[in-house]
């Protein structure tokens, strides 16, 4: 019986290296910046959810508090707008007429809008409450913002922007802003790594329950936390200020209608008693010319900076469908000197302004509300589920245990050096990402070296 002769080879077959293997050098790198990151900026974090929070429910607080201002009995037939600012600028004939905002539904006042008064602060106006049935002045009060903010929205608001600090205290909520997609990428990316068995809840217990809660509600929650990061950014102090002149070299700045009256018009038959805010034709037919050209409900109107300028009406509506539509009419004339349409913004700004009006939770009303208070509340308890699973990590009197360092000297240079790249272009645009990353890796490289040269004594006095 003859059997057939084995082949043979003089080079032996290169082992394969199983993906997971690949993966894991790089796996730890994310899990220690995952890790740091969430203990180090989890308590801006929360101070934004928190604040972020009680934001979202301002909107509906206010129309409660301010229920007395805001609205009046429907009646039949509105005042003229100029009656309406003459009765407001009667009551309080203090400060300069900036604005007017016509009533916009049956049951809702009109706001007249005074810039200069004493005791208002600085970019505020205050706003006189008027019933367009009756010239009535239902009360006045400071108004901050596009939005229309009154005292109570405009206090939380300042309390999440800048925790009442001013400029410096901008730098909370930017940080929070630059370091949330990182925080939320990254778990990502650690939990679709984990074997499928290993994400349950039901039936487990301990830190690996706590794992289970803080990755299902993260996942799930990922999404509005890119997007929060995202338009957080857009005005913010430095990364904001970067977006824009981006944004502007590529022609996508957001633009403004044109202010100029008519040159054969320009300085004449806008003279106006002081702070009336009647120039030329005045307030009601200048609205009338922008009815005219489709400017429907809300609208704002502002009168003429100087003898040169023209009136501004434009839509004020945030809420979808957005109305951002705007004219000039020639205080002279009353004639529409430039339009311009919402419609014919560019793809950024509109994109711009629907993402910054998602992020203040007036887009969709009250159902953008509740869909922003629920991500805040999420935002919350991952926080504190990760400082539980950083104490649950501990051993005995040990509390949190971190994660072993030296990871980033494991992942191979084809991928650590593009990561690397674009770690840099993100920080330079994004400063408050960079430079705390930066930081953070000098003083990781400097401890690691620190730790490894004890190491080498210690060795080095045992073995002698």
């Amino acid at each position: 019986m003859t059997t057939a002769p084995t082949s043979t080879t003089d080079e032996a077959p290169r082992p394969v290296v199983p993906a997971r293997s690949r993966w894991a050098p790089l796996r730890a790198l994310v899990l220690r910046l995952h890790f740091y990151a969430g203990v180090l900026v989890a308590p801006f974090l929360l101070v934004a959810a928190l604040t972020g929070f009680l934001y979202a429910g301002a909107f509906q607080a206010e129309k409660i508090v301010y229920a007395h201002e805001m609205t009046v009995p429907a009646g039949d037939t509105k005042l003229p707008i100029s009656e309406q600012v003459a009765a407001a600028r009667k009551a309080h004939p203090e400060g300069t007429l900036s604005a007017v905002r016509p009533s916009p539904a049956k049951d809702a006042t009109t706001r007249v809008l005074l810039s200069g008064v004493p005791g208002v602060g600085g970019g505020h106006t205050l706003a006189v409450f008027v019933d367009p049935y009756t010239g009535k002045v239902r009360g006045a009060l400071e108004q901050y913002g596009s939005t229309g903010a009154l005292p109570l929205r405009t206090w939380i608001d300042e309390f999440h922007r800048d925790l009442h600090l001013g400029e410096n205290g901008r730098l909370y909520s930017e940080l929070a802003a630059s370091w949330l997609w990182v925080i939320a990428g990254g778990g990502l990316v650690l939990w679709f790594a984990r074997r499928r068995s290993q994400r349950k809840v039901r039936g487990t217990s301990g830190r690996r329950r706590t794992l289970g809660l803080h990755g299902t509600v993260g996942v799930w929650a990922a999404a509005g936390f890119f997007f929060l990061s995202a338009t957080g950014l857009t005005w913010s102090t430095y990364a904001g200020a970067n977006i824009d002149e981006l944004r502007t070299s590529l022609g996508q700045a957001t633009p403004s209608v044109s202010a100029a009256a008519s040159g054969e018009h320009a300085g004449h038959g806008s003279s106006a008693a002081t702070g009336s805010g009647e120039h030329g034709v005045g307030l009601d037919k200048v609205l009338s010319a922008a009815r005219a050209k489709g400017l429907s409900d809300p609208v704002e109107i502002v009168p003429p900076a100087d003898a040169s300028s023209a009136y501004v009406v434009k839509q004020i509506q945030r809420s979808w469908p957005e109305k951002q539509d705007a004219v000039a009419v020639d205080p002279a004339t009353g004639a529409v000197t430039d339009v311009l349409r919402f419609a014919d913004h560019p793809v950024l700004a509109k994109l711009t302004r629907w993402g910054i009006d998602l992020h203040t939770g007036v887009l969709f009303g009250l159902v953008n509300q509740i869909a922003l208070m629920a991500l805040a509340l999420s935002l919350v308890l991952l926080i504190v589920w990760g400082y539980r699973m950083w104490w649950q990590r501990g051993r005995a009197r040990a509390f949190g245990r971190p994660i072993p360092r030296g990871a980033w000297q494991q992942v191979p240079p084809q991928i650590l050096v593009p990561c690397m790249a674009a770690i840099a272009v993100l920080g330079y645009f994004v400063p408050l990402l960079g430079i705390p990353l930066a930081a953070f890796i000098v003083v990781d490289v400097v401890l690691g070296e620190i730790a490894h040269r004890r190491g080498r004594r210690t060795d080095g006095g045992r073995v002698a």
